[in-house]
C-alpha cells in the first residue's frame, strides 16, 4: 500500500481525463494555487453536496486566485451527466487509470463495508501551492462545512 501524501510533498504530476475529452494534470496550474478534492462517486449524496458546495464558493476561490479540480474514478460521460444534473461550475477530472493520481497519493485503497472488502476512494482534499507543493491535506473529509474550511486555508496561503 502506498503511503498517504502529506504537506511538504510535491503533488504528483499525473494526467487525467476531462469530461470534454481533454486532459488535465496538476502542473497545468503551475504558478497558481490549486485545490484538488477527491470524492468516491458522482451523484451520491455526500459527493453531490461536496461538489455543489465547491461550486457555490467558486467565485470566492477565483477571487483568492485559487483553481479548483474535483476528481473521482467515474468516467468522463458520468462527469458530464453529474455536471449537467447539478449545474456544477467546478471542473472535474477522471482518474480511472490504474497507477493514476489517487493511487500515487495513496487514497485509492482497500475499504470495508458490511464485511465486504473493495477498492475505493478516500474522500481527501489537497491544497497545493503555486510551486506544486502540497500545503495542506484533509483526509477522510466530512462534507459539512468542508468547502468553507478549504477556502479559508487557501486564502491564508
Amino acid at each position: 500500500m502506498t503511503d498517504f501524501a502529506t504537506a511538504g510533498d510535491a503533488m504528483p504530476d499525473i494526467v487525467m481525463q476531462t469530461p470534454d475529452g481533454g486532459t488535465v494534470k496538476p502542473s497545468d496550474f503551475a504558478g497558481r494555487k490549486l485545490v484538488v478534492f477527491f470524492y468516491p462517486k458522482d451523484n451520491t449524496p455526500g459527493c453531490t453536496t461536496e461538489a455543489k458546495d465547491f461550486t457555490a464558493l467558486k467565485s470566492a476561490f477565483d477571487a483568492a486566485g485559487v483553481e479548483l479540480l474535483g476528481v473521482s474514478k467515474d468516467s468522463p460521460k458520468k462527469h458530464q451527466n453529474f455536471i449537467a444534473k447539478h449545474e456544477l461550475t467546478t471542473p472535474l477530472a477522471t482518474d480511472e487509470e490504474e497507477g493514476g493520481l489517487s493511487d500515487a497519493l495513496g487514497i485509492w485503497t482497500e475499504k470495508q463495508m458490511y464485511g465486504k472488502t473493495y477498492m475505493g476512494m478516500v474522500r481527501t482534499t489537497y491544497l497545493v501551492d503555486a510551486n506544486g507543493v502540497i500545503a495542506q491535506v484533509w483526509n477522510k473529509v466530512k462534507v459539512k462545512g468542508h468547502a468553507q474550511e478549504v477556502l479559508a486555508a487557501a486564502e491564508a496561503l
